[in-house]
Formats: structure tokens, sequence, C-alpha cells
């Protein structure tokens, strides 16, 4: 039996800072990992799903510059895609990572961690014994989540894609018929339509349900234009041919046909074998304070998508940092900022979370959407801009298209949340996370004057906008 401080399960981005964080604080960390160091993230979502979609945007962005639209001469090289993200993915190898942990003074256990006892981990390798690990302080889990796979008739017998099969695909299939309609959806729909498949979604409502309306129809259009079929409604039996097509039967009696199925349906939380009823809590989501300590514990933490509370690696990261120093807090018997917007707390999870959807067009949105914000009490002034009137929209390609909408409190006079539509718009995110986080009220931010000309010149739009209507 081998005693540490902290025993972190699950060495992804966000138990990498949970345990980096806590070895800053003084503590004796090991890592269990049953998979590679690195995780969800770095191997089979944001990085490889990202690498996918840039070339293509790459393109798409030359070909609205006069001037640069003639040096394009060919479609998207789906083999030169895939080499940059296999680069970008390390080959799949997580030497750099298992470096970093060695580095940091965190020991690494490699096997399946699970709950034994009270702050016990019982590891099972992959080969060789067992090995039982003891915690001094804490035990977190940050296993993350895996996909949800529906309940259809066959569709498990068909061997479907999920995010992990469609970011690590090897070749480009004919057809690609996608159950879904949410980020990952509509990104993968958006890459392997690039990269040259025939895409068909089949989508139960929405597009992406929790954003704003116009948001969803733009993307709808996007999606669209790349010669995307999406079809209403759901599938109701999947069936895989012996020539190794897919064929999906839809409720409203018509099939799709194609070579691969990808299911993007939302994710399932991985606690199904962590042990948790060892330690008398039911498997499923773990419910957590803003410290991340699990509700009805002194000592488990839930770190990241295993709480439910933003499913998505920089959020994870920012409660792991929370996490990792309030592990450390109470280990020493120091102070612990538990406040709202303290230093142990993750409070931005509740109203202040940043999100990018790498579709075209791109969909960067903080914060509370014009319903939510009414929804909670709140009383809202709605101020949407059109970026194509902008002069750095003009500037930085011929065709500009898009829209940013400002969530406002009337009564306070701050910035409630934001949603911006179009190209490259990522890169607006973080100023107005800053704006929301630090609820910087709008006579100040008159006086944070945008750059000219930039697309950021929208937030002086939007100050003009509130401006005149409510004076």
């Amino acid at each position: 039996m081998q005693t540490y401080d902290l025993i972190v399960i699950g060495a992804g981005p966000v138990g990498e800072n949970v345990a980096d964080r806590a070895a800053q604080g003084g503590l004796a960390v090991v890592v269990v990992e049953s998979e590679l160091v690195g995780g969800e993230c770095s191997y089979w979502a944001c990085i490889p799903s990202k690498a996918l979609l840039r070339a293509p945007a790459a393109i798409r962005s030359a070909q609205d510059v006069d001037g640069a639209r003639q040096a394009v001469t060919g479609p998207v090289d789906a083999a030169g895609v895939f080499r940059r993200r296999d680069r970008l993915t390390h080959d799949w190898a997580d030497d750099g990572d298992v470096e970093w942990l060695r580095s940091a003074g965190i020991d690494l256990v490699r096997g399946h961690g699970r709950l034994t006892g009270i702050r016990e981990v019982t590891v099972t390798p992959t080969a060789g014994a067992a090995v039982t690990l003891r915690a001094r302080h804490a035990v977190a889990v940050c296993t993350g989540t895996t996909a949800s796979i529906p309940d259809i008739p066959g569709l498990r017998d068909a061997q479907p894609w999920t995010s992990r099969e469609a970011t690590s695909a090897r070749a480009v299939p004919d057809a690609l018929a996608v159950i879904g309609g949410g980020t990952v959806a509509c990104e993968m729909a958006t890459a392997y339509a690039a990269l040259g498949s025939r895409v068909t979604m089949v989508v139960r409502s929405s597009l992406l349900g929790r954003a704003e309306p116009f948001a969803r129809d733009a993307v709808r259009d996007g999606l669209v234009r790349a010669g995307v079929q999406i079809r209403s409604g759901e599938a109701i039996d999947v069936q895989r041919r012996p020539d190794g097509s897919v064929v999906l039967a839809l409720d409203d009696g018509d099939s799709v046909h194609a070579s691969e199925v990808l299911v993007a349906t939302g994710r399932a939380p991985r606690t199904e074998d962590v042990g948790l009823q060892a330690v008398g809590l039911p498997t499923g989501w773990l419910h957590v304070d803003d410290t991340m300590l699990v509700n009805g514990t002194t000592w488990l933490y839930g770190v990241g998508d295993v709480n439910h509370r933003a499913l998505l690696t920089h959020e994870g990261k920012y409660q792991a940092r929370a996490a990792g120093d309030v592990i450390a807090a109470r280990a020493a018997g120091a102070m612990v900022d538990d406040a709202p917007w303290g230093r142990h707390v993750a409070t931005a999870d509740h109203a202040a979370v940043p999100e990018v959807t790498f579709t075209d067009p791109e969909v960067a949105s903080v914060g509370l959407t014009a319903a939510a914000a009414e929804a909670a009490g709140h009383d809202v002034r709605v101020v949407d801009i059109d970026l194509a009137g902008i002069s750095g929209s003009a500037t930085h390609a011929d065709n500009y298209t898009g829209r940013a909408r400002a969530v406002i409190d009337r009564g306070r006079g701050v910035l409630l949340g934001a949603t911006f539509v179009g190209r490259d718009v990522a890169e607006m995110l973080q100023a107005a996370t800053i704006a929301v986080v630090g609820e910087v009220p709008l006579k100040r931010l008159w006086h944070a004057v945008p750059a000219f000309p930039t697309i950021g010149e929208v937030w002086l739009r939007w100050l003009e906008a509130y401006g005149r209507d409510s004076a």
C-alpha cells in the first residue's frame, strides 16, 4: 500500500491541473490513468477535431479575399489534414505528458482506478498485480464522460462512430450520417463535408439548442451551403449491411444510406466503474459544491465533466485550479476562500461560461442568452449589431456576414451575456468574458476604445445603440 496526500483518478487536462495545483501547494500527489495521459481532449476531442476543421476554415477565409482566392487552386487535401491532426495528437503517444508529470513531481500509476474505501483507491493494471493507494487528505475523480449511445434498434450492432472514431479516422467516408444536432454533430458535419463526404444530419429538435436562435439559424444555413442535408426527426432503426454500408430508417418512413454513422447525442459520466457504491454514493453524475467537493463527503472531489456543471475542457481546467488549490489549503489548515468569485470556487460555472462552436460561421458565446436572462428575472435589454456593417469586417473578408448580440442588465448597467456569429469570432470572446465576469459597468466600457479597423468595433456599436435607446 502506497500513501499520498492526494489521489487523482484520470489524467486528462482536468486531472493534470488538479494534481499540478495541489503539488504546487506542497502535497504529495499521484495520478491514476487507464488510457493516455492527456485525456480525451488531447487525443479524441478538442485538439484533433479543431485540426480537422482548421484547413477547410483557412481555405474559406482565403476564398473570401480578392487576391488570395486566386491562389487557392484545389480542394482540401484530406491526407494533409489527417497528417497535421496526427502531429497535433503526437500520433496518440503520451510521452510528452508523462514527462510533464515527472517534471512537476507528480507520480503516475497506470491502470483502472476504483474507490475501494474512504480515501482508498485500488488500481488494476493491464498486467501485473493490483496496487492499493491511500490518501491522507483527498481523492479527486476526474474521469470525464463518454459518448451516449441512444437505445435505437440495431444501432450498437452497426458499430457506429462516436466522437472518438470521428476525430481519429484514417479515411473520409463517401457518405456520413450524423445522429444529433449539438456541438460535436455540427462540427463533425462541417469537417467531413469539407473533406468530401456527403453528410446527412438527423436532428430530433433544433441545432445547438442552447444557443441564441439567430446563431442556430446561421449554423443551419452554413451547413446547408456546405452541402449537408439536414433531416428533422429521429432514426428508429439502424442496420449495417453485409457490404459495410449503413441504413437508417427514419420516423417519417424515409431512410438514409451512408458509409458510416456518427452518434453525437450527448455524453454520460464515466463513473460506472469508479467504485462510488463502495463509499455509499450512487453511480452517475457527481454532485458537488463550488469547491468541487462531492456533496455529503469531506474528502471526495468531482472535477470537470463528471460533475455535469459545464462539459467543456476550459471550464474543467478552471474547476481544477480551484479544486487543487482548495485541497492544498484544507490539507494545510489554511483559510479557504469560498465566497463567490473566491480563489477556491468555480463561480463562473453558473452564469459566465464561454463556449465556441467551430462551424462555418463560428459561434462564440459567454454568459446568459436573452431567454435565460429573462427567465432568471433580470431586466433585460438586447442589442443586436450586424457585423457586416463594421469596417473591420470589410477588411477581413469581401463578403463578411455575421451578427453580435449583447444581453444587458438594465438595472445594473452591466453585460450579462454576449453571442458572436461570424468568421473568426472565437478570438473576440475573451473580451466579452472579462466584461461579464468582471461586471464592468457599461459607462466604464465607453472608455475601452476599440482599435480601427477591427471587428472589435462591435463594442462601440453596442454601446452607441444601448445609449441611444436608453436616452
